[in-house]
């Protein structure tokens, strides 16, 4: 049926296969992403507790530099070591607390990063299919006519190589949809232990630095 369709049509299937192959790509690829950076912020989140300094969780953090954490507490430890170089101590904890959200929104960003792509595959797709399935009818109806025959067996062939389109579009879609609403799942986790992270960071410093 594909080898009878027109060059339009071969063009839309080329469009779906595209947007259907990216987005198996990306699909593995943040599954990876997802799976590494939940473990390894366990991990370093086990380490973090156990240590009985900023120092000592810095030495540790560098095997678990897959981890969201350790970009959060990276630029944390960065803003409480500039304040205790240049005024002896720790001296603005809101300064501190910024510096973590934006680190939050950064670690945010980069895992965020192509998640668009499965939206626009799951969103556009279909729509793409249903193009070539119209292009598709239009044809065998115009066969039809000029045929001048009504009956199934003439306008059944190129109706069903018309649906292939759509059936293509929707083998896009479908996996790109479900893709996308479970990484946003896995998002909102990871930023929920980031924020979590930033508290329990905040009070190992009011621990550290109290008066």
């Amino acid at each position: 049926m594909v080898s009878r369709s027109t060059p339009l049509t071969d063009a839309i299937l080329v469009v779906l296969l595209i947007f259907s192959v990216y987005s198996w790509t990306i699909i593995f690829a943040k599954r990876s992403a997802f799976g590494a950076a939940a473990k390894s912020d366990a991990a370093f989140l086990r380490a973090f507790r156990k240590a009985p300094s900023l120092d000592a969780v810095i030495a540790a953090s560098e095997q678990f530099r897959p981890s969201p954490l350790v970009g959060v507490f990276d630029q944390g430890y960065e803003e409480v070591s500039r304040q205790v170089k240049n005024r002896g101590g720790l001296k603005n904890r809101e300064a501190v607390s910024r510096s973590l959200q934006i680190a939050t929104g950064e670690q945010m960003s980069r895992l965020e990063r192509n998640l668009g792509w499965l939206a626009t595959t799951a969103s556009v797709s279909p729509f793409i299919g249903l193009l070539g399935t119209v292009i598709g009818i239009i044809r065998a109806f115009n066969a039809l006519g000029s045929a001048g025959s009504t009956s199934l067996s003439a306008v059944g062939p190129g109706i069903s190589e018309a649906l292939i389109a759509t059936a293509v579009g929707l083998f896009a879609a479908i996996p790109a949809a479900m893709a996308y609403n479970q990484f946003g799942q896995s998002l909102k986790q990871t930023g929920n232990r980031m924020d979590d992270f930033s508290l329990e960071f905040l009070n190992l410093i009011e621990r550290s630095f109290g008066e």
